[in-house]
């Protein structure tokens, strides 16, 4: 059931990066956010730009066709299945969101090619039995051939009680060989100031979550896989498109990087 009256980071991410699907409570705590944070929506915006680089170097270069995206949030512009089909129009995409209110927008907003598929369901990535095992999960995805699991924006809303180096484990124990993990985290790292006070209008908005450096982040997602160049780095560093300047690391405050699954 979507409650309007209760904040969610889909929404208020959505806000940050200029969508316009969100409630006044979740406008509320997005301006308590910037006001503490004004790069905020420098953040949102970068982490944005680095899915769509992350998704066309998996279907253009790593040949992938099929993208398990959790935490998707709210439909915006480049979309993964948008980046993945433009490539190769017979991608197939699998969102995923515990938001209810994303579910109807998904439905509405994101049509595939006729080539490909796109499916859409209400799933939380701490039960990441329930998401592999739903029908449309099942339905749309072959487990036997490659898929690229993305995970951007969502892990740091997992909290060290909710056991995340399991929940990815789980993830990527059942993605063949040849997959690959696409994945973001916010850090405290280059703004402690700035992020006290984003956890704080978190915490009061009744939103758990977890800031985490660079190498915890990096041992959590990425043990065991194969870093694609240049590997666990700011949002903007990763592969970025052009030669201007990029923005600072206080500006940003995000990590990401890309992974093969050996």
């Amino acid at each position: 059931m979507i409650d309007p009256h209760r904040p969610h980071p889909a929404r208020i991410y959505d806000y940050g990066i200029g969508g316009k699907n969100h409630f006044a409570v979740d406008r509320a705590v997005a301006e308590q956010v910037l006001a503490q944070m004004p790069a905020a929506r420098t953040l949102a915006r970068e982490n944005r730009k680095f899915l769509g680089r992350a998704v066309r170097f998996l279907a253009a270069e790593a040949g992938i066709r099929q993208f398990l995206d959790i935490g998707s949030g709210l439909p915006a512009t480049n979309n993964v299945h948008e980046v993945a089909q433009r490539v190769e129009p017979a991608c197939r995409v699998v969102y995923v969101d515990n938001d209810p209110s994303v579910l109807p927008h998904a439905r509405a907003l994101l049509a595939s090619s006729p080539q490909g598929r796109t499916g859409y369901f209400t799933g939380d990535l701490r039960h990441p039995a329930d998401i592999l095992d739903h029908e449309v999960t099942r339905e749309i995805l072959d487990f036997s051939q490659p898929i690229a699991l993305v995970l951007v924006s969502v892990i740091p809303f997992l909290v060290d009680d909710d056991d995340p180096g399991e929940v990815l484990a789980t993830l990527l124990a059942a993605l063949p060989a040849g997959s690959y993990l696409a994945a973001t985290h916010t850090t405290a790292e280059h703004d402690p100031h700035g992020w006290d006070g984003v956890k704080k209008a978190y915490g009061n908005a009744g939103i758990a979550g977890q800031l985490r450096d660079c190498g915890d982040f990096a041992r959590m997602a990425f043990t065991g896989l194969e870093l694609v160049p240049p590997g666990v780095v700011l949002v903007p560093e990763w592969r970025p498109d052009g030669e201007g300047p990029l923005p600072t690391a206080a500006e940003v405050s995000c990590y990401g990087g890309v992974a093969r699954k050996p």
